[in-house]
């Protein structure tokens, strides 16, 4: 049980009575009743001074002391001297600024209800020829298991079935199910959504990777300790030096009155008040912003960051199946493809079958109602559509041993380049097309990226369970510091771990996966707004809109907020200083002093709550006639290599293979010295720059997704020359690179002459 002293419930019990006191005070005075106000006034403040003393007491003999010692002491002069208005006000503001410090730490004693739940609790084990369904606490190494179609996987284990298709999302983030063949792991927590099968336990329950995901949140929780109040640093200078100076006025002067005087003045509101009223206004406009801050030290904490690390799935990607494109046999028609396979599809609660049948909705496509369908879980579907029997799934389900044709190999490596699935479609035993599905960026993550770095963001780190090829093409695309790829949820949290070792570090993620790692940052962000409830609770932010940028936004409004919470604590205290002074001086009575210092609190107050607004912005400068003649000149000197480049393209329409193994060679040489050098400048070095010069900087968010796409086209080409340099002669891959110098060329020169027009607008 908590100390009643700290518990929630006292702090309330003693803020209502402080608001009691205060407001029959004030219907005492308006009955012209003011020795009643002034009792009513002294009873709401006593409780606070007795339990503010208690506390205290017990802080002292821990070593311990704060600000509360100023409060103490002023609110206790301001009884003695008959302020007692003032002193019931110091109480309120005292008892409220405890109420909102209950909110900093509560983050320690959420639960872990949502990875509870989903744990599985029975496995069912085999025994010879005999199934039981046994508690998954009694599973043990050696034990043979079934997974069933719909069933989370109880433990860790080596799948003895042929295959088993896995959706891994809970552990990795990725949202399209993999399928796993005999002898590979299955690990606890992944969700089987393919055939039932066999499975060896190689782990214990409590040993395996899911119950590891609970320790590690609930470790890295408890393991952090809260964030000091900004007011408690100064309490050290502040107690003394009041004490001091009211001393030093009585003992001088010889009046008691003056001490007095100076403890009143003294009165540490703008300690007291400036930082929780700055923190709740900076919340309440994160608020309106679908920026949910859970309380004060994650406000505090956010202000200082110097580094931000993302997950991918989810967080920088849209984090489900998407179409990028359809690959068609000779003789077959896109829309057809896709409306075939889109009809079969509606038969599937599959993933990548909602978002075939999406796909095929968003074109307008009519869609037929399948009969006779048959579903291999996990590989695809077989049915009739329209009286013709259709066939989409995987190379395995569609081809069976047959060998592919040149259009399905060059659909697989385009696949490959994105790392993408591809989901072929078959008409009446005819392979037909291809459907290609992955993963893509979302919209607003080039510009949430740079806004980060405008926010004063030192480094950018993605971390992530995929793949090398698809993680380093998105780290290529943002222009991050870091990829990290193939990671663990353990992997995760040690990455995390060594980032906070140097700098304070956000983590941003959006799944159950995330959850270890944004326990264990310093302030953890979740894309809440998809009902990811582990990784909100884990989280000290939650993003409660879909929306990215939303992370920049945090970070302005805690920086905004921290800077006049510390502008009022200076400022005002300076003030107070001055007003102890002049009370020392003589030049203030103890009741002008209270005046003084309650005009000093209101002052304090309104200033605090500008953080809840936006702030002006500096004004825009015209952008200098040399600087602009620069960058002119840097586009015209790129022209050279965009006219290579087209003489390339050109040429590889008639060159033997290998002339044309020279010709991709050159222009990747190219595209790598000139092209991908000159955008990734732009990013780093021009764009920040004309930030200061633009009246609207949205006007950048456009240019930075060209960047990334020509960034996109340079890492394909550079695939392409390196295959075309190792591989036997393939005319489809010298097309490809053909296409992909055509798209650089065509899309860098359009890019350039956008970019100029942004030049003359900020001239």
């Amino acid at each position: 049980m908590k100390d009643w002293l700290t518990g929630a419930m006292f702090r309330r019990a003693l803020l209502a009575v402080a608001l009691a006191g205060l407001l029959v005070g004030l219907a005492a005075l308006g009955v012209g009743r003011r020795d009643w106000a002034q009792a009513a006034f002294a009873a709401g403040a006593a409780p606070v001074i007795a339990g503010l003393a208690l506390s205290m007491a017990r802080d002292l003999l821990a070593g311990r002391m704060g600000v509360d010692a100023v409060a103490l002491v002023s609110m206790s002069a301001a009884l003695w001297l008959g302020q007692s208005l003032a002193g019931v006000v110091v109480a309120i503001m005292y008892a409220g600024g405890n109420l909102l410090e209950d909110f900093a730490v509560a983050r320690a004693e959420r639960d872990l209800r949502s990875l509870v739940d989903r744990a599985p609790r029975v496995a069912h084990r085999r025994i010879d020829d005999v199934i039981d369904d046994i508690p998954v606490e009694q599973a043990a190494p050696g034990d043979i298991l079934f997974v069933r179609a719909g069933e989370v996987v109880p433990v860790d284990g080596l799948i003895l079935s042929a295959t088993a298709a896995l959706d891994e999302a809970a552990l990795t983030g990725e949202p399209i199910p993999v399928t796993r063949n005999t002898g590979e792991a299955a690990r606890s927590g992944t969700l089987n959504v393919g055939d039932t099968f066999e499975m060896r336990a190689i782990a214990s329950a409590g040993e395996s990777t899911y119950a590891g995901i609970v320790r590690m949140v609930t470790s890295a929780q408890t393991a952090k300790t809260p964030f000091v109040r900004i007011a408690d640093r100064y309490a050290l200078i502040l107690l003394p030096v009041t004490l001091a100076l009211a001393g030093a006025a009585w003992a001088l002067s010889g009046d008691a009155t003056r001490g007095l005087a100076v403890l009143v003045a003294s009165t540490p509101c703008p300690l007291i008040l400036a930082a929780p009223v700055a923190f709740i206004a900076g919340v309440s406009r994160a608020a309106r912003l679908g920026i949910l801050i859970k309380g004060g030290g994650p406000l505090e904490a956010l202000a200082r960051t110097h580094t931000v690390m993302f997950d991918k799935t989810g967080t920088l990607t849209v984090g489900g199946a998407r179409l990028l494109a359809i690959e068609t046999a000779p003789g077959s028609e896109a829309e057809s493809v896709l409306r075939l396979a889109a009809s079969l599809e509606q038969a599937s609660s599959h993933v990548v079958a909602a978002a075939i049948v999406s796909a095929a909705r968003a074109r307008g496509l009519t869609l037929a109602t399948p009969d006779e369908v048959r579903e291999t879980m996990g590989s695809g579907l077989e049915g009739t559509v329209e009286g013709r029997r259709v066939k989409a799934g995987s190379r395995a389900i569609v081809y069976g041993a047959q060998a592919l044709e040149s259009w399905a190999l060059r659909a697989l490596r385009r696949a490959s380049w994105r790392s993408a699935l591809c989901v072929f479609v078959a008409l009446d035993g005819r392979v037909v097309g291809a459907l290609i599905l992955a993963d893509e960026l979302r919209k607003e993550a080039p510009r949430a990226v740079q806004e980060l770095r405008r926010a004063g963001v030192k480094r950018i780190v993605m971390a992530t369970g995929d793949r090398a090829d698809a993680a380093e093409t998105i780290g290529a695309a943002l222009n991050l510091d870091e990829v990290l790829f193939e990671r663990s949820p353990a992997d995760k949290v040690e990455a995390v771990r060594l980032e906070r070792r140097a700098h304070l570090t956000v983590m941003v993620g959006d799944g159950i996966n995330d959850a270890p790692a944004l326990a264990a940052a310093d302030v953890g962000i979740a894309m809440g707004a998809r009902g990811a409830s582990a990784s909100s609770e884990a989280a000290d932010v939650v993003l409660l809109v879909d929306r990215l940028d939303r992370v920049s936004d945090a970070l302005a409004i805690a920086r905004r907020a921290l800077g006049i919470a510390k502008q009022s604590i200076v400022v005002g205290m300076s003030l107070s200083g001055l007003a102890m002074i002049a009370a020392a001086l003589g030049y203030l009575a103890p009741v002008e002093g209270a005046l003084t210092q309650e005009a000093i609190d209101v002052a304090v107050i309104l200033n605090a709550l500008r953080a809840l607004t936006p702030g002006r912005s500096a004004p825009r400068r015209a952008m200098p006639l040399k600087q602009a003649q620069s960058l002119h000149r840097d586009h015209a000197s790129l022209s050279l290599s965009l006219d290579r480049l087209r003489e390339i393209a050109d040429a590889l329409d008639d060159a033997d293979f290998e002339d044309a193994r020279a010709l991709v060679a050159e222009a990747h040489t190219l595209v790598a010295r000139d092209i991908v050098k000159h955008e990734r400048e732009d990013e780093s070095r021009v764009y920040p720059t004309l930030l200061t010069y633009l009246h609207d900087p949205d006007l950048l968010h456009a240019m930075s997704r060209a960047h990334r796409e020509i960034l996109h086209l340079a890492r394909l080409l550079a695939r392409l020359a390196e295959w075309l340099s190792s591989d036997a002669p393939d005319r489809f891959l010298v097309r490809d690179a053909q296409r992909a110098i055509e798209a650089i060329e065509t899309l860098t020169r359009l890019h350039s002459a956008q970019e100029e027009d942004i030049y003359e607008g900020a001239g």
